[in-house]
């Protein structure tokens, strides 16, 4: 009988635990045992390791289409590799980190985790050399290579979207604008999708440069006095500081614009699973457990052309852009943005949608 466990680590989003739940459920039809580590790394620097064995009745089907982790993604405060680093105490959190999994014989792990927690396992992967160890990716902000979609990220672009709709009804009655800033990080895909979806005047991404006093003659000319600009909290405006919303507002209110700032903020992360991510969780589930049966290891479920398959981590690595973590020196992290072939931003433009000074 193989005995697996299960860690969800970073941000939350939705479908997580439809994720936790599928695997779960596929485990136990193969006669194997399931632990949950609580809180992510922190789950395994306590003595003993923080886990729980799952059953149905500890996680039943309709709890799965919540939002958030059952399991916990990491408490404020705690030692973790960003902590360990800055402390000086990285050879220590990396050996308590082995010593806890020892103790906890796994056969295999599926790590849960956003493009940072998935390097992070590349990086120390030497502390996973004793079991398997399967990762799926999840994150509303859509910048993990490899993969054309993650977990959380459709439900997140269905609040954002739901977020503006209700913002464009009294954009209408007070004949104003509403900025909205997008979460998403240095990646506007959130922002992007969102954006389409709600039928938002101007979309602004950090992939892509803007002009501010062409925004402001687009939304002028438009045939409009009320409407919505989606701002991704990753873009910057030379000369200013600040939230990118408020930023964005002051310069529309300088041009005379009337209008106000919104910022949807942790919603994004939060409403119930919707029928997509439910779906991806599940496939990469499935997808996963076939891999420990397979006797895979330092791997990722990826969606490619709608086939659900496993690649390398270091392939995951490989193919995006590798960046050096501010807070933690020694990491590596792969990322992904929106592409300039992106077809969505041909589609916007074409909608006289502004979305920056596209070549």
């Amino acid at each position: 009988m193989k005995k697996i466990g299960i860690m969800t680590t970073g941000g939350d989003c939705s479908g997580l635990n439809t994720a936790i739940w599928r695997i779960m459920t596929g485990a136990h039809l193969r006669g194997w045992d399931v632990y949950g580590i609580l809180d992510g790394t922190d789950g395994l620097c306590v003595n003993p390791p923080a886990v729980i064995k799952l059953n149905d009745m500890l996680l039943p089907i309709e709890n799965a289409r919540l939002s958030g982790s059952f399991l916990h993604n990491g408490r404020a405060n705690t030692l973790n590799f960003e902590t360990a680093t800055e402390t000086g105490r990285i050879d220590t959190f990396n050996k308590q980190l082995r010593k806890s999994l020892r103790a906890l014989q796994l056969d295999a792990l599926i790590l849960i985790g956003g493009n940072g927690s998935l390097s992070l396992a590349w990086t120390n992967r030497e502390i996973y050399r004793d079991l398997q160890l399967i990762c799926i990716p999840k994150t509303i902000d859509m910048d993990i290579p490899c993969t054309d979609r993650t977990i959380g990220f459709d439900t997140a672009v269905q609040q954002l979207t739901t977020f503006c709709d209700q913002l464009m009804l009294t954009a209408r009655s007070h004949h104003r604008w509403f900025v909205v800033q997008a979460m998403g990080r240095d990646c506007g895909m959130l922002a992007l999708h969102a954006g389409l979806a709600a039928g938002a005047s101007a979309i602004l991404i950090p992939e892509i440069k803007f002009n501010i006093d062409n925004l402001v003659k687009h939304i002028k000319s438009s045939n409009s006095d009320y409407g919505v600009i989606i701002v991704s909290e990753g873009i910057t405006l030379r000369g200013h500081s600040g939230r990118p919303a408020d930023m964005i507002s002051r310069k529309l209110t300088t041009a005379g614009i009337v209008n106000r700032t919104a910022f949807p903020e942790h919603a994004q992360r939060s409403g119930d699973t919707i029928a997509t991510d439910r779906i991806l969780a599940t496939r990469f589930a499935d997808c996963a457990l076939n891999a420990i049966e397979n006797g895979e290891t330092y791997v990722m479920t990826a969606l490619e052309c709608d086939n659900v398959h496993t690649i390398p981590l270091s392939e995951f690595i490989a193919s995006g852009e590798c960046v050096t973590d501010p807070k933690i020196p020694e990491l590596i992290t792969s990322n992904a943005y929106v592409s300039p072939d992106n077809p969505l931003l041909a589609v916007a433009a074409n909608m006289g949608i502004y979305i920056g000074e596209q070549k």
